[in-house]
């Protein structure tokens, strides 16, 4: 998914989430594709970046391919944030994601997570 379809498709999911009081697109700021959601009273600021799928043209589309959803670990809105970030995007079992990669689950200091689709795009997500 192309990184301005998948924040877009991030705003909608936070503005239908507990614990969200408010999520706007970020446009004309130093990181493209980016929003700010207040979560549980905390603002966060998320930049989208896509990698495009082997032989793909940033001029045409990538078609969706489906399979089977991602699997996903719940996490509270009081852990890390792009492991509860990465908890709201699983919950959602789009049938166009393949698997979600939480950055602090690996041991990194830069939080984010990296959203592959089964048709061989991936979004990163980078908590700004």
């Amino acid at each position: 998914m192309r990184p301005a379809d998948f924040r877009d498709h991030l705003v909608d999911v936070l503005k239908n989430t507990a614990d969200v009081q408010r999520v706007e697109i970020m446009d004309g700021g130093p990181y493209p594709y980016a929003l700010a959601a207040m979560v549980a009273g905390k603002e966060h600021r998320w930049q989208v970046i896509g990698q495009l799928a082997e032989g793909a043209k940033h001029d045409t589309p990538t078609p969706a391919v489906h399979g089977q959803p991602a699997a996903w670990t719940d996490a509270s809105v009081t852990a890390a944030p792009d492991a509860w970030l990465g908890g709201v995007i699983g919950a959602t079992e789009a049938p166009d994601t393949r698997q979600i990669d939480v950055w602090s689950a690996r041991g990194k200091s830069d939080l984010g997570l990296t959203v592959f689709f089964h048709n061989g795009e991936r979004a990163f997500v980078r908590h700004v």
